[in-house]
């Protein structure tokens, strides 16, 4: 858990754009002046919690002031802080090491490994509608696409895109009608095998509670979460 927990600190201490890193006490709160950050859409406030420590950006002084007198950094504290407007997350974030990983054994149903590209991608992202689709973001992945079909149409994918510090997150995606038949967690079953084969740290982050359980079947650890606040 200590090698995952730092290798996730560091990822997202460069997504900040920061040369500070995570506070090392349980319970503290760094916030930074970043309005480059990649925690957050620009101009948002961006809140990154690992293993009990929190890293936030800030687009300016005058928010940073706001924040740090929050009386907790949980959606609900910061909304009597902080005018805000619009909310994404909080998202959990999970990462899985090579020892704890737990595959799925090989059989049926079986899963093709296709470019990142392939249209039976575009074709599942019809099927599954605009919110999903752009929840699970795999027109956004690098690595080959991992398939199931049933009869020839695509029923679930996975693959991963690379992100900076060797992560690889995780991008899934199921049909509507196929869910609860354990495609999801075949499908990524094979990104994350590939990912960390490749020596990449997989990362899963999710909101839904049905993808949250398929991260820890897959042996995932939650070490923390993701909010981001637009303010008016």
């Amino acid at each position: 858990m200590a090698d995952l927990l730092g290798a996730a600190r560091g990822l997202w201490s460069e997504l900040a754009g920061l040369p500070q890193e995570f506070p090392s006490t349980a319970g503290e709160v760094r916030v930074a002046v970043a309005p480059g950050s990649r925690l957050c859409p620009d101009g948002w406030v961006g809140v990154v919690t690992l293993g009990g420590t929190a890293l936030v950006t800030v687009p300016d002084e005058e928010t940073g002031e706001l924040v740090r007198g929050a009386r907790t950094l949980t959606e609900s504290g910061l909304r009597e802080r902080l005018p805000v407007t619009s909310v994404l997350g909080p998202a959990a974030l999970s990462y899985v090491s090579g020892e704890a990983f737990l595959p799925v054994a090989p059989g049926a149903p079986q899963v093709e490994r296709l470019p990142s590209a392939h249209a039976y991608l575009r074709e599942l992202e019809r099927a599954a509608g605009e919110a999903d689709a752009a929840e699970a973001s795999l027109d956004e992945i690098t690595s080959p696409a991992f398939v199931i079909r049933e009869h020839g149409r695509p029923l679930a994918a996975a693959g991963y895109a690379h992100w900076p510090h060797r992560t690889a997150h995780l991008c899934v995606l199921t049909a509507p009608g196929s869910r609860g038949r354990g495609l999801a967690r075949t499908t990524a079953s094979a990104a994350t095998a590939h990912a960390l084969a490749a020596g990449l740290l997989p990362q899963w982050r999710a909101r839904p509670p049905a993808s949250r359980r398929v991260a820890a079947a897959l042996g995932y650890l939650e070490l923390g979460t993701q909010l981001s606040l637009r303010l008016g």
